[in-house]
């Protein structure tokens, strides 16, 4: 017998990290090459394949992150299961922000709300263009209690995988893998985040 499960999750972060570019990657297959800035917020309807009994429909919302906006945020994170709060590898303010953000959402939702710290832009992360430390990211989220993962929404790369890791956390917490729990049957998986190299965001 088939379980599911259903959640609001949130994509939080400054304007220009790629949110919308994961959104698109994990719910379409791809990023296109143009993507207009998200005035307020964006929905996106996704479900991700924990295992072969359990599906997790994910209420998915990405957030504007120009700071005008700032203040319609906590409408969308609020009650959230998860929130992932995106910052650019190649731009240190971001990731100072982003931590801000992660205070915020923490003192808002509490301990139960699943948080992830993603750095995108992996595929621009070369040479001195990195900004960011990864293990700098990795110490903050270890004593934060946070997942982390870095991720090319341009390329595919770790998009599918830190989505999941997302999930199946959000399960563990709401227990959809109980078979006490009576859940409508879903049949979707979760969609594949290989990107076409013809369809390049800049923001991505």
């Amino acid at each position: 017998m088939s379980r599911s499960g259903r959640c609001k999750t949130v994509l939080l972060g400054d304007t220009g990290v790629g949110k919308s570019c994961l959104a698109l990657c994990i719910t379409k297959g791809y990023s296109h090459e143009h993507i207009e800035t998200t005035i307020g917020a964006a929905y996106f309807p996704h479900s991700v394949q924990i295992d072969p009994d359990t599906v997790l429909k994910v209420d998915l919302w990405d957030t504007a992150g120009q700071e005008r906006f700032h203040s319609l945020a906590p409408m969308y994170y609020r009650d959230a299961a998860a929130g992932l709060v995106v910052y650019d590898i190649t731009n240190s303010e971001s990731f100072r922000r982003a931590k801000m953000w992660v205070k915020e959402v923490r003192a808002a939702n509490g301990p139960n709300m699943v948080v992830a710290i993603v750095g995108n832009k992996l595929d621009l992360a070369t040479g001195d263009k990195r900004q960011v430390n990864r293990q700098e990211v990795s110490e903050y989220a270890e004593e934060n209690e946070l997942l982390f993962m870095e991720t090319s929404a341009r390329r595919g790369d770790n998009v599918g995988e830190i989505f999941l890791t997302v999930a199946k956390q959000i399960a563990a917490k709401q227990q959809i893998n109980s078979p006490n729990r009576t859940n409508d049957t879903i049949s979707a998986t979760s969609v594949t985040t290989k990107t076409t190299k013809s369809n390049i965001c800049g923001n991505c």
